[in-house]
This record gives C-alpha cells, sequence and structure tokens, in this order.
C-alpha cells in the first residue's frame, strides 16, 4: 500500500529507479539491430521552429506515408477552452503548417472536440488567425461534437461491464493524415498525458451546443484508476492504424495538477515520431516521469500499438539525459498510481 511508505521517499525512490533503468536502456540500443523506433528531439528558444525542426528531422519517416492522403487533420489538445497553458499553442500549429506547406499540397483541417465548446476555444487560442495566414494551404477549423460523425467502440465501465463509446469519424478517415499536436503536461488520473491522452481522449463526442438532451461519452472513460488505463488502450488500438505522426510541444510545459490547473515549465523542446507510444516514452523520460507508472503506454506497447522499450527506440537530435527536467507530480499521484496494485474487492479465484 502506498500509505505504508511516506509520500516523499516513495516518490523519489521510484522516481530514481525508473530513470536508472531508462539510462541503461538507452545505453544497451546501439547493439539491437531489430526494426527499431524513430523519435526526434530538438531543443531551442523558438516554439514554432522548434516544432517544424523536430518534424523535419524525421521527414523521410513522415513524407511516404503523406504522400499517399488526401487531406491533413491536426488534432491540437484543448482540453481547456479558456487556459492557454493547457492548450495547444497557435505557433505549434504555425510550426506544423510550415513543415506541411513546401511537402503537401491537400488542404488541412484543424479538428478538436474539446471538453468545452470547441470554436469558442479556438478564438480564444487566435486559431482562426492561424487559419487566415495560411490561406494558400486551405486551413479549416472544425468542431468535431458539432460534426456529429461517429464510428462506436466498446468499453468498459467501473463495473466492467460494456458501454459503447462514439469517437469522432474524421479521426478514423483512411483519407486522412492526421498530426496528432500534443503538450507535455502531468495529468490528475494517468500520470501524464502527451500523444496518445490527447488523442483518445479528443475522440469521444459530447453533445453539440445546443442541443438537447446533454450527453459526453467522454466521462466513459472516468471509469476507475484502472479501467481509465485500459479503456484508453483499447481506443488507441482502434485509432492506431491512422495516426500519422505526432509533435508533442515541450517549450513549456505543465507540472503539477495538470492537466489544466497546473504550473509552467520551460523545457524549451519538441518532440516527434510516427509512433506515438515512442514519442511519449521519450516524452515522460524528458519529464523525469518514472515509465512504469504509465499505464496505458505500458498496455498498448503490449496490445502492439507502437514501442515503449527504450532499448529499440532511436533518438534523432539531443540527448534525453541533456534536456531532462523532472516535472512535480499531481497532488493525487499516489492514488493514480494504485492502478499498479492487486484488485482486491472480489476473491482472486471462483469455482
Amino acid at each position: 500500500m502506498l500509505t505504508d511508505f511516506s509520500r516523499r521517499g516513495f516518490l523519489q525512490a521510484a522516481a530514481g529507479a525508473g530513470l536508472r533503468s531508462g539510462a541503461g536502456a538507452q545505453t544497451a540500443a546501439r547493439g539491437d539491430n531489430a526494426r527499431r523506433a524513430i523519435v526526434s528531439l530538438v531543443r531551442g528558444e523558438d516554439r514554432r521552429q522548434n516544432i517544424h525542426d523536430a518534424l523535419a528531422a524525421i521527414d523521410d519517416q513522415v513524407r511516404p506515408a503523406l504522400a499517399r492522403k488526401r487531406y491533413v487533420v491536426i488534432k491540437p489538445n484543448n482540453v481547456s477552452t479558456v487556459n492557454p497553458l493547457a492548450s495547444t499553442h497557435a505557433d505549434a500549429l504555425r510550426g506544423i503548417l510550415d513543415y506541411l506547406a513546401p511537402r503537401f499540397r491537400g488542404p488541412v483541417v484543424i479538428a478538436e472536440s474539446s471538453a468545452g465548446e470547441t470554436m469558442q476555444g479556438f478564438e480564444n487560442f487566435s486559431y482562426p488567425r492561424v487559419a487566415s495566414e495560411h490561406r494558400p494551404q486551405r486551413v479549416s477549423l472544425v468542431d468535431l461534437n458539432a460534426e456529429a460523425r461517429y464510428e462506436t467502440i466498446p468499453l468498459i465501465d467501473f463495473d466492467l461491464h460494456v458501454v459503447p463509446v462514439r469517437l469522432a469519424a474524421r479521426l478514423l478517415d483512411p483519407d486522412a493524415f492526421v498530426i496528432c499536436s500534443a503538450i507535455l503536461k502531468t495529468h490528475n488520473t494517468v500520470v501524464a498525458t502527451l500523444s496518445v491522452k490527447n488523442m483518445v481522449l479528443g475522440a469521444p463526442l459530447h453533445n453539440a451546443p445546443k442541443e438537447t438532451p446533454r450527453w459526453n461519452d467522454k466521462r466513459k472513460y472516468h471509469a476507475g484508476v484502472r479501467q481509465t488505463h485500459y479503456n484508453m488502450m483499447l481506443t488507441a488500438q482502434k485509432m492506431g492504424p491512422n495516426w500519422g505522426v505526432t509533435v508533442i510541444d515541450g517549450f513549456e510545459g505543465m507540472e503539477g495538477n495538470g492537466p489544466a490547473s497546473g504550473t509552467p515549465v520551460p523545457s524549451r523542446v519538441a518532440i516527434a515520431s510516427r509512433d506515438f507510444i515512442a514519442a511519449d516514452r521519450v516524452g515522460v523520460e524528458c519529464m523525469g516521469i518514472n515509465a512504469d507508472w504509465m499505464g496505458y503506454l505500458k498496455y498498448c506497447a503490449l496490445a502492439g500499438v507502437g514501442e515503449f522499450d527504450l532499448a529499440k527506440i532511436d533518438v534523432r537530435g539531443e540527448k534525453i539525459e541533456v534536456v531532462r527536467r523532472p516535472y512535480r507530480m499531481h497532488q493525487d499521484i499516489e492514488r493514480e498510481l494504485q492502478w499498479m496494485g492487486p484488485m482486491t474487492d472480489l476473491p482472486p479465484k471462483l469455482g
């Protein structure tokens, strides 16, 4: 039980173990000839340039897949429609569009299913101005809740009963090259939120503004500390085949009570990869988080969605240990980590 240890002692010991194992894995990676995940890691003093450069560093990975698609969907992180620190910065979108401009001639859609009113968030964060600045790229803004096209998948609720969830169809469109525009942030349920969390919790829909009765399929993911990780893995399995590339903005990350109420951390990095699991693994290493705490990412790796083993990830650019800056965890971290322990509410064996 976590309560058997002092809070500070437990967290410091666990985090230290995770960093030591991560460093060892990175060293061991040099002798592994298996197919490897490629992740770029860029550091600089210009957010827009960092995002562009992170994508350009893996251009050989991105461009062949991009060429097969009819249009691009950029999925920002707008968990809040009023707090800029919690949401994808306009300059991150500009950096993505800078990368796309000489490489892709199709239209670009910036699409989100915010927990609040999506278009209000777009206005607050100057996304219409971004679209206006890039008219030759035919950039449009879409509220996935108002668009109301979806596919359903089965999740589990707190009682482990099956419940259906509606996912935005545009994020599953085989004609779309989906770009995730994520952020380095701590989280109040699953320790940290990066690429995978942005995609799988941005896909469930809720009622459009003024629609009645009110409903919200995002709430179905918050079904218990273990169930949330498992439901995220199920959603990633469904969405993963259509993921194009992710770019994580760590120019100013969030620590403490993320994903919406934390405080800034000037990490000044950007991370990009076609493998969302690998990108997130590098991200949590940069945040100084014990990778063993990341249940949904470990589940995704076990389900074949992506690579979580640092020994099988090649990092282009900066070295992780050079940019690593430990983030302060959410105040509920001890409760969050209870997903790692056994379930005791039912007998372990029946029959």
